[in-house]
């Protein structure tokens, strides 16, 4: 999404989804699964992260995106690892040392948390930011942080469907916002800052039938989870029947995270998974989502560091990325 004049106009005030496929990037360092983290980022930290965020920033990414995890049980440690930066004070800190790329959660497990409080913390970022945020949600997975905090493991869905409504009104213009549902209510309660925004976008994660569904009527984007490219074509046009069943007409940006990239010839094992080769092929095979009804892209590239990052990132920008 590209960042309204002055930050203020908001999800709304964009003029569809017409021009080039947009990219995004989730940030490394900032967690470290085993699923995904290069060895590089083990021993990195702040710096890097400053460096990464910049360097999206130059090369014309739409957004930068931090996950969240209060606490990694440990049965799971082994493999998600128990680095996971706050997303709130990762993306503020990243808000402070770049200009115009959008910070994303991707996702806050706002059922975690009173809406009142997650709230409070967002709208102060996106206020602190000048309007640059996305606020990207999802359900959770992990039992033990939800019992550790006091939350509803078992019926997570329907806390985030009640999460999300709440969130628009604490999220909307009123410094009074007022909401009256089945686990929260409030009113008569002052928030300021405002967010900057207009209308705070929602991104809603995942790829269950629960998710797709709750993208679908409630969100203003879709972040797929785990979808291969082959499965995303049967999601996008469920989130159409959806939306057309409910009376949805509001746009929605639509998602898909993409194989691994590797602008040019790797001189080392990049994975078989990993697209590479030249900027002309990368973008004709990223150009097929685009021919799907996937409006962005969050993008992942192997590095052995953290400048072999940054230079894959310019290159991106500066040769694949026209081509889109």
């Amino acid at each position: 999404m590209q960042v309204p004049p002055e930050g203020h106009e908001g999800h709304e005030g964009r003029e569809g989804h017409e021009g080039r496929l947009e990219y995004g990037i989730q940030l490394p360092v900032q967690s470290q699964s085993t699923l995904y983290a290069e060895a590089w980022e083990a021993d990195a930290g702040p710096a890097d992260l400053v460096e990464i965020a910049r360097a999206a920033d130059a090369s014309g990414f739409a957004y930068v995106a931090s996950c969240d995890h209060v606490a990694v049980p440990r049965r799971l440690a082994a493999a998600m690892s128990t680095v996971w930066y706050d997303p709130v004070a990762t993306l503020a800190f990243l808000a402070g040392v770049t200009e115009r790329v959008r910070l994303l959660s991707h996702v806050a497990v706002v059922g975690l948390r009173h809406p009142l409080a997650t709230a409070k913390q967002y709208a102060t970022l996106d206020h602190l930011s000048g309007g640059r945020l996305i606020l990207g949600v999802g359900a959770g997975h992990v039992r033990e942080e939800f019992e550790a905090l006091g939350a509803d493991f078992e019926r997570r869905g329907a806390v985030l469907d009640e999460c999300v409504d709440a969130l628009r009104a604490a999220l909307g213009p009123d410094e009074f916002p007022s909401h009256h549902g089945k686990l929260y209510d409030f009113e008569g309660l002052g928030q300021r800052p405002r967010p900057t925004q207009e209308r705070v976008p929602v991104w809603v994660g995942g790829s269950s039938p629960a998710a797709v569904r709750r993208a679908a009527v409630r969100g203003d984007g879709w972040l797929p989870q785990g979808d291969p490219r082959e499965r995303l074509p049967a999601q996008i046009a469920r989130l159409g029947q959806l939306r057309q069943e409910a009376g949805v007409t509001r746009p929605l940006t639509v998602g898909a995270i993409t194989e691994p990239l590797y602008v040019g010839r790797a001189a080392w094992e990049v994975g078989r998974r990993t697209l590479t080769g030249t900027p002309e092929a990368i973008a004709e095979s990223l150009r097929a989502y685009r021919a799907m009804g996937v409006h962005q892209i969050q993008v992942r590239f192997r590095s052995r560091s953290r400048a072999e990052l940054t230079e894959q990132m310019a290159a991106f920008g500066a040769e694949v990325a026209p081509l889109l």
